[in-house]
């Protein structure tokens, strides 16, 4: 037997769609703030750690902090998606 889809939800308020907006946006900044802080903070303890001979706060400057961004850009676009198209209301056809 098959299923019935489950109801669709009812499209985001403008006042929801933007309260959840700036909820994500204010917690991947602080992701984005904490990662720039994080590897300058502690690049000097990290810096007695060495892989292939280069000190590991090298790596995680120049390659775990970029990965992070990419990943945090990515994870907006995705959710930012998600979020428009649930906001969104139907378009009447203009006659």
């Amino acid at each position: 037997m098959d299923k019935p889809p489950p109801p669709a939800a009812p499209p985001l308020t403008r006042l929801q769609h933007w309260h959840k907006t700036r909820r994500m946006t204010a917690l991947l900044l602080t992701l984005w703030m904490l990662t720039g802080f994080c590897a300058a903070f502690f690049a000097r303890e990290l810096a007695g750690l060495s892989v292939f001979g280069w000190p590991l706060s090298f790596y995680l400057a120049a390659q775990g902090a970029s990965l992070v961004y990419l990943g945090i850009i990515a994870f907006y676009a995705w959710r930012m998606r998600r979020l428009d198209r649930a906001a969104a209301t139907p378009q009447e056809p203009s006659a």
